[in-house]
């Protein structure tokens, strides 16, 4: 039996440089670029894709992702893996929804349905209640804020108990509940936010036409797809990472990869649960090193939440300073593929940033440039991340 190919440390970390648009020279001209090599970026947190198409420009900025958001529309936001908002590519939309999202979605319909059906409103109401918010928005070309569907729709303020008799019992408003539903089966879309591009207030529109729920067959196919995405972004992995990642089972996983005509690979390092990982059959030759690099990501950058298994760019000695209690990572400091430490925005703008480990003085120069360069980025804009880390607290403290 021949030997499987086998890739170390430093190649992982080389394909991350180079396919991440991190490395000197792989920098993209345009926000699509840099979102369709991350497959997806994280937007639970506004900031997070502007600050990580950010990083990975010729030029940073956040004006082209605004471009490519609000006037072009060929990055967008739907709800995905592991029941996440993220920008995609606009091309990624429809193998994503049949791969991940319409089943999520009909879940969520089915709870809400029963819900509200607990506190006395039966699917009759819920479908007025939705066609209205569908007429009020349109009625608005430029959108609507949740606030202002609420004037316009009253029963969407109405309130209703969630979670009765459990330990989480709590009261919701119906706004909360059907304007997340509508918004992840895409018939209504976010747009341009109220204020600053770090606004989570945003605008909702209109969307296209919901897809039917798609067949297995077509299920099948599209896991495929965005597993062959995945690892030629992000492989070689282990099928963990992908599970993972995508929030599938593991039987959805092994499928996917085979149909996709993933192989077996060895990656070297101390982590033995992660010995045994995947590739595409196109991808086994080596990648040239790239030169020194370092690299300030937002928390929730891609980058640093695209595997599970993470010792091979991120010490376990450091996860309890950079990872919230939720595994969420928070602002990142980089050098040359790993994390060596993380930063935070103080409220007169200065980035801070602390090292946990002394990675030389080329690196200390470098990131302090990278530091000084995302100070102009922000300019006048403040960033706090949702889900604060230890020492994203301890240096804005």
């Amino acid at each position: 039996m021949p030997a499987r190919p086998q890739f170390d440390q430093d190649q992982r970390r080389a394909r991350l440089a180079r396919r991440h648009r991190l490395a000197p020279g792989t920098r993209a001209e345009h926000a699509e670029q840099a979102v369709a090599a991350l497959v997806a970026v994280h937007a639970t947190d506004a900031a997070t894709v502007f600050l990580a198409v950010s990083a990975r420009l010729a030029t940073p900025g956040t004006a082209d992702t605004e471009r490519a958001l609000y006037e072009d529309g060929t990055v967008l936001r739907r709800h995905g893996m592991r029941n996440t908002l993220f920008a995609i590519p606009a091309g990624l939309a429809p193998v994503l929804y049949a791969s991940t999202t319409a089943k999520v979605a009909a879940r969520e319909r089915t709870r809400l349905l029963k819900d509200f059906a607990a506190s006395g409103r039966d699917a009759a109401w819920t479908a007025e209640a939705e066609a209205a918010v569908h007429a009020a928005l349109a009625d608005a070309p430029t959108g609507l804020t949740g606030s202002q569907l609420g004037d316009l729709v009253p029963q969407l303020r109405e309130k209703l108990d969630y979670g009765v008799g459990t330990s989480y019992q709590a009261e919701q408003p119906v706004s909360m509940r059907m304007l997340r539903l509508l918004g992840m089966e895409g018939s209504m879309v976010r747009r341009r936010p109220v204020g600053s591009w770090t606004s989570s207030q945003h605008r909702w529109a209109p969307g296209p036409p919901v897809p039917a729920a798609p067949s297995a067959a077509e299920r099948s196919a599209a896991q495929a797809e965005l597993a062959r995405q995945w690892l030629a972004s992000y492989g070689p992995a282990t099928e963990d990472d992908l599970v993972w990642w995508t929030g599938w089972g593991v039987r959805e996983v092994r499928a996917a990869l085979t149909a996709c005509g993933a192989v077996d690979v060895a990656l070297s390092g101390p982590d033995t649960a992660a010995d045994t990982g995947v590739a595409l059959p196109d991808d086994l030759d080596p990648v040239a090193a790239p030169a020194p690099w370092a690299a300030l990501l937002p928390a929730l950058d891609p980058t640093a939440m695209g595997w599970k298994h993470r010792d091979w760019y991120l010490s376990p000695a450091d996860r309890p300073h950079l990872v919230d209690r939720t595994g969420n990572i928070g602002p990142t400091v980089w050098w040359d593929g790993r994390i060596v430490g993380g930063w935070a925005q103080r409220r007169d703008g200065e980035i801070l940033f602390e090292l946990l480990a002394d990675p030389g003085a080329e690196a200390r120069e470098a990131i302090a440039a990278e530091a000084a360069a995302l100070r102009t980025v922000l300019a006048e804009i403040r960033v706090t991340p949702r889900f604060r880390t230890p020492l994203e607290r301890r240096l804005t403290s």
